[in-house]
């Protein structure tokens, strides 16, 4: 069981590292204004223009999260922006599995990995009472 615990250090990083690798192409897309994201944003309801902000808003995140000191404030901080790409597609009426809940589960990925390389908060998630 030891040997277990300690690979979860090297899990969290997997997890968190693919966490930051689809925010940040999400980000550059964005950012670089790429047509499918650009038609994505449209879609949700947002003018073109917000694209760009929203690459900001989003890199903000992800610089938090992958700095070690920072990363839980980035993670909450993920977790409000994951909540607001959630409720943009149940509103539009996008389909369950594949768009609504494709923030929860990259959310589950920023905290699990968050948790798995970090001892203090996943003894304070277990031991939760």
């Amino acid at each position: 069981m030891e040997a277990v615990w300690a690979s979860t250090p090297w899990i969290g990083r997997v997890l968190s590292g693919i966490a930051i690798a689809f925010l940040a192409v999400d980000t550059i897309g964005k950012l670089l204004r790429v047509t499918p994201v650009i038609e994505g944003t449209l879609k949700l309801g947002y003018p073109e223009s917000a694209a760009f902000q929203i690459g900001l808003i989003l890199l903000v995140g992800v610089i938090l999260y992958a700095i070690p000191r920072t990363s839980i404030l980035g993670a909450i901080y993920l977790t409000g922006f994951l909540g607001g790409a959630l409720a943009s597609h149940f509103r539009i009426g996008s389909p369950l599995f594949s768009h609504i809940l494709f923030a929860v589960y990259v959310a589950v990925f920023v905290w699990g990995g968050l948790a798995l390389r970090n001892p203090r908060l996943l003894s304070l998630l277990i031991d939760a009472r």
